[in-house]
């Protein structure tokens, strides 16, 4: 159980993870050393992952973003295994969740045309040996991203 000193360090980290240590107790109330302690507690037991900038994906290059919907013929270890090994190791692929409903996973995609999506589908998706269907969703504008919990 994450304790009540530990979800101020959380909130103001996913805030500002430049935060010198110093800033981050000022910020939560608590001593330097104190707050270097829980913090690589933190660190430790896997609650604080990593570390990243956010970057706008469009400034960047990636003008495309899509929503696949990716359902499997069958769900025999030998294809689940596969799928998820492969698309793991793809960059185009910024999050996969298996799921319930109509599709067996979802894939959040970024690529920088519709050129480069093609490829993706046609020399990637469309390869994956199992897969029924993949249905994609062209994100047309984006109204609300963000990675942090709600504390």
């Amino acid at each position: 159980m994450i304790e009540e000193q530990d979800t101020r360090i959380l909130a103001h980290l996913q805030r500002d993870g430049r935060a010198t240590n110093q800033q981050l107790a000022d910020e939560v109330g608590m001593s330097t050393s104190a707050c270097w302690r829980r913090v690589r507690a933190l660190e430790e037991s896997g609650v604080i992952r990593g570390y990243a900038a956010l970057v706008a994906r469009e400034q960047a290059g990636f003008a495309m973003s899509a929503i696949l919907h990716v359902s499997l013929e069958r769900h025999d270890a030998k294809f689940v295994d596969e799928f998820v090994a492969r698309v793991t190791t793809r960059r185009e692929v910024l999050e996969c969740f298996a799921t319930t409903g109509d599709a067996d996973y979802h894939l959040r995609v970024v690529v920088q045309d519709m050129a480069a999506y093609n490829r993706f589908l046609d020399e990637f998706m469309f390869r994956i040996p199992g897969i029924r269907y993949v249905r994609s969703n062209v994100v047309l504008k984006e109204i609300k991203t963000g990675v942090a919990l709600p504390f």
